[in-house]
């Protein structure tokens, strides 16, 4: 009797299990992570594009100044101006966006007869919550570079510092924008990663080129 009631536990803590993971599974397929592209891109563009760009800008005057406060003061406008203008860009772009789809569910309104705006409403993306977040992005992902050359007196080992902190902020971002996009991890760090070095690579190159012409 006592070994039939060992059976009849094990058999129900497993049946259990099995239909909590498939409730899991189940929430997991249901979630529509669609729904998270819009800020996810913002935020997302909007890092690694600060670091990228603010590093590219200070390794352009690196590569023809020693001066770190060169470095910085124009790390410092790109950081500015380029926050400023993910946010009115993304500001414009999705209000642009907002508007045609407002305008087709009138249409749609007017065709069936039905009123359900409200709802459909909510579900449109806001301009002010991408614009925030694509600024506040850019200048967190401006900061690095900024940070990590800042007190570092020798020129090359703070060009090198620069370069090392932008792979790993650019690896930190691809791989958060693959996990809360549930898309390949490697894949996503690896486009990244490659896209910062050429970025860098050329902007460094041809101030270069040009420093050394004379122009």
């Amino acid at each position: 009797m006592s070994a039939k009631n060992d059976l009849c536990i094990h058999v129900s803590e497993a049946k259990s299990e099995h239909e909590n993971g498939q409730v899991s599974l189940k929430k997991d397929c249901d979630f529509d992570y669609s729904q998270r592209g819009q800020w996810l891109r913002a935020a997302v563009l909007g890092a690694t594009d600060g670091l990228v760009s603010v590093a590219s800008l200070m390794m352009g005057v690196g590569a023809v100044k020693h001066d770190v406060r060169a470095m910085i003061l124009t790390g410092f406008a790109g950081l500015v101006a380029g926050a400023c203008s993910m946010a009115i860009g993304e500001f414009v772009s999705v209000h642009s966006q907002r508007d045609v789809e407002v305008a087709q569910m009138k249409r749609d309104e007017r065709i069936s007869g039905t009123n359900d705006q409200e709802s459909e409403k909510e579900a449109l993306p806001n301009p002010i919550h991408a614009a925030a977040a694509s600024a506040f992005a850019f200048m967190l992902g401006a900061m690095m570079p900024l940070l990590a050359a800042a007190f570092i007196v020798d020129h090359k080992v703070r060009l090198g510092v620069v370069v090392a902190t932008v792979s790993l902020g650019l690896v930190v971002f691809g791989w958060v924008g693959a996990f809360l996009g549930r898309t390949p991890i490697m894949k996503s760090c690896l486009r990244v990663l490659v896209g910062g070095w050429m970025a860098m690579a050329i902007t460094f190159a041809l101030t270069r080129w040009i420093g050394s012409t004379g122009l």
